[in-house]
Order: C-alpha cells, then structure tokens, then sequence
C-alpha cells in the first residue's frame, strides 16, 4: 500500500505582536522573503525544498523589520478614500453620484459625465461592499477615460518628439505605471489617470524613450531629460503615489 502525502501550498499564521501572516509555497523563490504591501498584509514567499517551520523561525528573526513597513503600510492604508454622498470625487471627465434605489443588487450607469452609483437603501455605504463596488464602478470609469485620453497623449509626444512606437495597450497593472516591450508597443497603466497631469505625461515620455533606450543607463536618462525636464524630480514625486491606494 502506498502513502500519499498532501503538500500544503499555503497557510494562514497569526504571530504575536505582529498579527496574520501569509506563508506561501513559491516555485519562484530562490529563498524565503518577505513582502509587507498596503491592503495586502504580509506574505512571506517559501521556495520548494524549505519547511513552512523554517519560515516560521525567519518570520521572527525579522520581526523589527515587519513591524516598521507595517507602520509605513498603515500610513498608506490611511490614505484610501472613503466614499460619501456628501463629499465630492472626481475623476478627470467624470463626477461621482451615489444614489440609493428599492432593489438588492448595486449597480453602475457611466454616462453624461457623472459616474451613477446605485446601491440598497437599507444598506450603509460605508459597508466594505459597497465601497468595493464604488472603486470598482470609479476604476471603470478610469479604463474607458483611459483609452480615450493616453493614446492620444503618446501619439502627440511621439510626433513632437520624434519618437517611433507600435500599439498603446491600456491595462490595470497592479505595480508598473508604465512599459514598452522589446517590439516597442507602448503598455500604459488605466490608474495613470488619477495622476497629476505632469506625472502622467512623464511616465508616457518616461516610456517612450525606452523605445530608443531599453535600459535604465545614462544614455536613457539623458534623452529622457531633453525631453522631459527634471526627470529625476518627477521621478521621484511619481513614488509618493500607489496603484492600489486611491
């Protein structure tokens, strides 16, 4: 008779004075690491061949670590909105309604400018589903002013500037703003429309000079600067902002 043993590929842990933790199985990982991420938590990343036990012991050798990002990752947190009838959000083209109706489910009517939120009267609407089901309907509303507005934007640089590319793709990356691919197709974030216009035309610059230069060298950074002054600056004005808080 033979014996089969089930590998376990993840586990939810609760470590003192830390809180939950997330160990996962990794074929990926060269070696056991650990990833502290605003409304993610803490994940730590196992590779085959080390015990989740293992893990366990990292996990509180690197206690003092864990608990500075996680006081940066609250700050963070902090700064997702809470939306409200009484307080006004706008995206570029659009402004956002919340309107409660006699039905159960939510729904999202974009149209006319105004992004139309119903949800359940009985409902509050700081209920964590309706609050998902706003950012979901506001996110939306980025995609499509985001296939309207970046292609546009990238064709009128590139004519300005000289700049020769394929396709503009629009995609809801959870960690680049930006890319261009090897065949120079341009691959642009939907959240870049939350962006402050400046920051937003950097990163499409930032992007279209990498159809020219496909590293992060020298020679990248001063063609992007022609092209783009004080790059550096909006460069690092663009990491005061996250994907996935807004």
């Amino acid at each position: 008779m033979s014996s089969q043993f089930l590998r376990l590929t993840s586990v939810n842990l609760h470590i003192e004075g830390i809180g939950k933790v997330l160990i996962e199985r990794s074929d990926k990982a060269k070696r056991v690491s650990i990833s502290v991420r605003p409304l993610k938590g803490i994940r730590v990343a196992v590779p085959p061949g080390i015990s989740f036990e293992k893990a366990e012991q990292f996990i509180y050798t690197k206690a003092d670590w864990i608990k500075e990002h996680q006081a940066r990752m609250q700050q963070h947190e902090e700064k997702v909105t809470t939306y409200h009838p009484d307080q006004e959000f706008k995206t570029r083209y659009h402004t956002l309604r919340l309107l409660t109706h006699a039905q159960y489910n939510m729904r999202c009517v974009i149209q006319d400018g105004y992004i139309n939120v119903f949800y359940p009267a009985f409902k509050d609407v700081q209920d964590n589903d309706v609050q998902k089901f706003i950012r979901k309907s506001i996110e939306e509303t980025y995609r499509r002013e985001a296939k309207q507005y970046l292609p546009q934007r990238v064709e009128y640089f590139a004519k300005k500037f000289g700049f020769q590319y394929q396709n503009v793709f629009i995609k809801n990356a959870k960690s680049r703003w930006g890319s261009c691919s090897y065949t120079n197709n341009i691959n642009l974030n939907l959240h870049l429309m939350r962006l402050p216009e400046a920051l937003c035309d950097y990163v499409i610059l930032h992007e279209l000079a990498h159809t020219i230069e496909k590293n992060h060298g020298p020679g990248f950074w001063a063609l992007l600067e022609k092209v783009c002054v004080n790059s550096k600056v909006l460069d690092q004005k663009l990491k005061a902002f996250r994907i996935s808080i807004y």
